[in-house]
């Protein structure tokens, strides 16, 4: 599975109104926190791999009894090297855990140690084949994001498809962003 998708810096305000006058579909709301593991046996920095643990719940509404017990989910995920200079495409393997204190268990005995934390609060819309995400991101401020996943390796259409979203949106596609908020935050915390 590949996943394709082309990020930039934007007032979501601005890309809420566009969305709307666009059609867009509201899927949800989440919040991430994504935990990032360095590893043994080879330096994912130097090989543009991650390995990641991610706990993801809904937001609480206000007087919602009910929400503090939201539903949470676990999720380990692998992404590849980036597979062009165009996008962040990369290849992808995620899949759900019932008991994340258990995956902390495994990946600590193996050897896999914590290398930091992103958490971001991310509101999900559907455009025209294509996932929109809007995303708050702690210490580094909003971005959108449009993705999809392919299966074969036509990426360079589905990589030019999310350009055209992000150009119906008003957003400028050559602004795009190929960092992850990980290797984002690091820089920030590297630069301070």
């Amino acid at each position: 599975m590949y996943e394709v998708e082309v990020k930039v810096r934007a007032d979501h305000e601005t890309v809420e109104s566009a969305l709307d006058g666009a059609g867009a579909e509201f899927v949800d709301s989440v919040i991430q926190e994504d935990t990032y593991y360095d590893a043994p046996h080879r330096n994912f920095a130097e090989t543009d791999e991650a390995l990641r643990i991610r706990r993801e719940r809904e937001p609480e509404a206000p007087g919602d009894a009910e929400a503090e017990d939201g539903t949470e989910t676990t999720k380990i995920t692998y992404k590849g090297p980036l597979l062009e200079a165009e996008s962040k495409s990369r290849e992808e393997h995620e899949t759900s855990v019932a008991d994340r204190e258990a995956v902390v268990g495994i990946f600590d005995g193996l050897g896999f140690e914590p290398a930091a934390t992103v958490r971001k609060e991310r509101a999900h819309y559907r455009l025209d084949g294509y996932t929109v995400t809007l995303d708050s991101v702690d210490g580094l401020g909003e971005f959108v994001e449009v993705e999809t996943e392919t299966e074969d390796d036509d990426i360079e259409a589905a990589r030019e498809g999310a350009r055209a979203v992000l150009d119906d949106l008003g957003l400028d596609p050559t602004e795009q962003i190929r960092t992850s908020y990980l290797g984002l935050l690091l820089a920030d915390d590297a630069s301070e």
